[in-house]
């Protein structure tokens, strides 16, 4: 049995793959699966061991979809231990293992690993001292190298899908990504609380270092507005509370959403 990383990929972030890729190129017994989510299938030059295709939705990207395609093709070619990243993401020299361990030790949990966000104008490649540039996300917790640390039960919220492990048996128990889901946002919110009803606790694992390189974002992420509303409203009706709460309180502020019946939608009138 044997250890996959699983990443969705587009033309868009194909740079950042390739960063990522160079780390993981050479690791023995590794399955490097993409998944590609442009409605062009990818080319010849996308770096992997397995390249899959999952075309977007009218409504957005695919996201939970793509994830569970990739999950399914990694346990349908023997592998144990799944390893999600994003393809802004690259890894540590040491998060392949840091995660293997844990998964030995806790294999019924669903692992997350700090995160660096990389400032504008670092580059990294396959040479870079990555230990140098680590400076975790102090929204996640940090454990000390080596060190897994239980999560709260109401701290399942913290989950981010851009760098998360779990066997393959604790996939199957939790079901995989909620492939209603379409466009940007909730579905890993969703997996989050779909984990904690299985028992799969969420356990921050010290050492796991994953690197986010450095793209133009917006806060609030006003491209994906209609997203957000829509999934957010799915992801209520399901659980009960509306998820990224601050991006919509942000929204209201700016005058783009309003509050009705305890949720959000589109304000009546436009923001000027």
């Amino acid at each position: 049995m044997t250890i996959a990383t699983i990443t969705l990929a587009s033309r868009a972030r194909a740079h950042h793959l390739d960063r990522q890729q160079e780390r993981l190129r050479g690791i023995p017994g590794l399955e490097r699966i993409v998944v590609w989510l442009d409605a062009e299938p990818p080319g010849d030059d996308v770096p992997a061991t397995l390249l899959l295709h999952v075309p977007p939705a009218a409504a957005g990207l695919r996201l939970a979809a793509a994830r569970n395609t990739g999950a399914r093709a990694a346990i349908d070619r023997g592998c144990d231990r799944l390893v999600f990243l994003d393809a802004d993401c690259v890894p540590s020299d040491a998060l392949l293992d840091r995660y293997d361990r844990a998964l030995r030790a806790h294999p019924g949990a669903l692992l997350a690993g700090p995160v660096t966000y990389l400032a504008e104008g670092v580059a990294v490649d396959a040479q870079t001292d990555l230990g140098a540039l680590t400076a975790p996300h102090a929204a996640r917790p940090s454990p000390p190298d080596g060190e897994v640390d239980v999560a709260a039960p109401e701290d399942q919220l913290l989950f981010w899908s851009l760098s998360f492990a779990l066997s393959a048996s604790t996939w199957r128990r939790i079901g995989g990504f909620d492939e209603a889901y379409v466009g940007y946002g909730a579905e890993d919110t969703d997996f989050a609380m779909r984990a904690q009803a299985a028992s799969a606790p969420l356990a921050w694992v010290g050492g796991a270092h994953a690197y986010h390189q450095h793209h133009p974002t917006s806060s609030p992420p006003w491209q994906h507005l209609d997203d957000i509303l829509r999934n957010g409203a799915l992801f209520a009706d399901r659980w009960g509370f509306w998820p990224m709460r601050g991006w919509l309180e942000a929204f209201e502020a700016a005058g783009a959403v309003e509050r009705i019946d305890g949720g959000w939608r589109r304000a009546s009138v436009a923001p000027r």
